[in-house]
């Protein structure tokens, strides 16, 4: 047990699943897994184990933001043996080849700030990146799937609110699409030598203003799922 997650050991299988809503973490947990338990609810973070087609694997919600997949990540890897987390997320797009509900691989991410590099690995680094591995494997996966992959550089923005205009955004991060959890993800699995790995499923456009529902985020990214447990 850690101050934030009450599963005993061996509870949470070597490769989880995380996206960033608890109540999407349900969801898969609930419509893609069998034998299903949950394993966490302090702080409603759910947590969930179950198996797909014979494989354990964790679902277990992050929260919003950098600092908050920092802690539930880096307990994860340091405390309960998780070897492989891939995050499972929303992005807004600021690129108009990408269209809602498109599904990105993150291939690098940067972040305006490098505050948290320099505190977790003593390094001032604004770039982070995912294992080349887990990477691999969720490409063959959407291959095998059929399911179009875009492979993008993508912003891990410090703040949803902010004075910068959208066009100098772009022009500073040279990003496609954001989010806020990839950059800390990816850091704390460089900390610990272990893996990470993010896909995002495009929920609103930030150029053309299409947008998706909060429930059709909870429950509608299902390609991006299942490229994500069928790489297992």
């Amino acid at each position: 047990m850690t101050p934030h997650i009450e599963a005993k050991k061996g509870e949470i299988a070597k490769t989880v699943l995380m996206p960033g809503d608890p109540l999407r973490a349900k969801h898969i947990a609930l419509n893609f897994l069998e034998d299903v338990k949950q394993v966490n609810s302090v702080r409603n973070m759910l947590m969930f184990t179950g198996k797909y087609q014979g494989k354990d694997v964790s679902i277990c919600g992050s929260g919003m933001g950098v600092p908050s997949i920092g802690i539930y990540s880096y307990e994860l890897f340091k405390f309960y043996g998780v070897e492989n987390i891939i995050r499972v997320g929303s992005s807004g797009a600021y690129s108009e080849h990408l269209d809602i509900y498109d599904v990105v691989l993150t291939k690098e991410t940067f972040s305006d700030s490098s505050s948290f590099s320099k505190l977790v690995i003593g390094e001032d680094i604004h770039e982070s990146y995912p294992s080349a591995k887990l990477n691999e494997s969720l490409k063959n996966s959407a291959k095998n799937l059929n399911i179009k992959l875009f492979e993008e550089r993508v912003h891990s923005s410090d703040v949803f609110y902010g004075v910068r205009t959208l066009e100098d955004t772009i022009k500073a991060t040279n990003a496609t699409c954001v989010e806020m959890e990839s950059y800390g993800l990816f850091i704390n699995a460089k900390a610990t030598g272990k893996n990470a790995a993010c896909l995002l499923s495009i929920s609103d456009h930030l150029v053309t203003k299409k947008e998706t529902t909060s429930k059709e985020r909870q429950t509608a990214f299902n390609d991006m799922i299942n490229i994500a447990l069928n790489s297992l």
